[in-house]
C-alpha cells in the first residue's frame, strides 16, 4: 500500500489543501492510500462539522487518521474530553466509519503532550497517534524525543516526526544538511517523518537522502547532538515552540468552537 501522510488540515489553506488531495485521489487512489488529516474544533459540534467537512474536501466517504490539532495549551486536553467536547464528536465518527484511527499533534511544549496523555487515560481513552518536533535541536530544548517518546512506544501509540529540519531553519542557518536532519529523525522510533517539500528539488533530494538511508550508530547520534547543542538551547530556531506566528488556533480561536 502506498502511504501518504500528507500533514493534511482541515484549516491549510483555507480548506484548499484538502481540496487539493481531494482531486488527487479521485483517479482510483483512494483504496491505495493511508489518509490523514486534522480538525482544529474543541467541541463536539465543531469537531462534527470539521470532519463532516474535510470528507467533503477530500472527496472520501473515510479517513484513515483524523488528528486533533496543535495541542498546545494546557486546557486544549480538558476542552477535548469535557461533556459536549470534540472527543465525542471522534468516537461517533469512529463507530459509524467516518474514520479509522484518532490522534493529536502539536508542537509547543513537551508538558502539554503528556498532559492530553494523561487526561486521555483518566477517560479510559487510548490515542493511536501522536505527532510532535523532533530534530536535532529539539533534543536540547524542550525535547519531545526525550520526554514523550518513550511514553508513547510503552503505551502502544504510533510516533509521528514533524518539522525534521526545524521548519528548514537548522538548514537555512548552516546548522546542520538535510541528510543529516532527516537521518537523525529516522533513526529515532519513529513511525513516520513528515517533513516538508515546497518543490522538485527538495522532494528529488529527500528521495536521494532516502535511498542511501541507514540508521546512525549511538555515536553518530551523539556526534550530531553535541554540534547542534549550542544552536537549540535558545529555542531561537524552534519557532514553532517559543512564538506564535505557527499557531493558526490562536490566531483564529473561532476555529475551536
Amino acid at each position: 500500500m502506498l502511504q501518504i501522510e500528507q500533514d493534511n488540515c482541515w484549516d491549510y489553506h483555507n480548506g484548499k489543501s484538502e481540496m487539493w488531495m481531494g482531486k488527487t485521489l479521485r483517479d482510483g487512489y483512494r483504496a491505495k492510500v493511508f489518509l490523514m488529516t486534522k480538525i482544529d474544533g474543541r467541541t463536539k459540534q465543531a469537531a462534527a462539522s470539521q470532519i463532516d467537512e474535510s470528507l467533503k474536501r477530500l472527496q472520501t466517504d473515510h479517513v484513515d487518521l483524523m488528528q486533533i490539532h496543535e495541542n498546545l495549551r494546557m486546557e486544549d486536553a480538558d476542552r477535548c474530553f469535557a461533556e459536549g467536547g470534540a472527543i465525542e464528536a471522534l468516537e461517533e465518527a469512529k463507530q459509524t466509519g467516518k474514520i479509522r484511527y484518532i490522534g493529536f499533534t502539536g508542537h509547543k511544549d513537551p508538558i502539554v503532550h503528556n498532559r492530553m496523555l494523561d487526561v486521555a487515560a483518566e477517560h479510559n481513552f487510548h490515542f493511536d497517534s501522536c505527532q510532535m518536533p523532533l530534530n536535532l535541536l529539539d533534543a536540547s530544548f524542550r525535547s519531545f524525543a526525550r520526554h514523550v517518546v518513550a511514553r508513547l512506544l510503552q503505551e502502544g501509540i504510533a510516533v509521528l516526526g514533524m518539522k525534521p529540519m526545524a521548519s528548514g531553519a537548522i538548514v537555512k542557518n548552516k546548522i546542520a544538511t538535510p541528510k543529516e536532519c532527516l537521518s537523525y529523525a529516522l533513526t529515532l522510533p519513529t513511525s513516520a517523518v513528515i517533513t516538508g517539500i515546497d518543490s522538485m528539488d527538495v522532494l528529488e533530494q529527500d528521495l536521494e537522502i532516502m535511498k542511501d538511508f541507514k540508521p546512525l550508530d549511538g555515536g553518530q547520534m551523539r556526534e550530531l547532538l553535541a554540534r547542534t547543542m549550542k544552536s537549540a538551547h535558545t529555542g531561537n530556531y524552534e519557532k514553532f515552540k517559543t512564538a506564535t506566528m505557527y499557531d493558526g488556533t490562536a490566531l483564529h480561536p473561532e476555529w475551536l468552537g
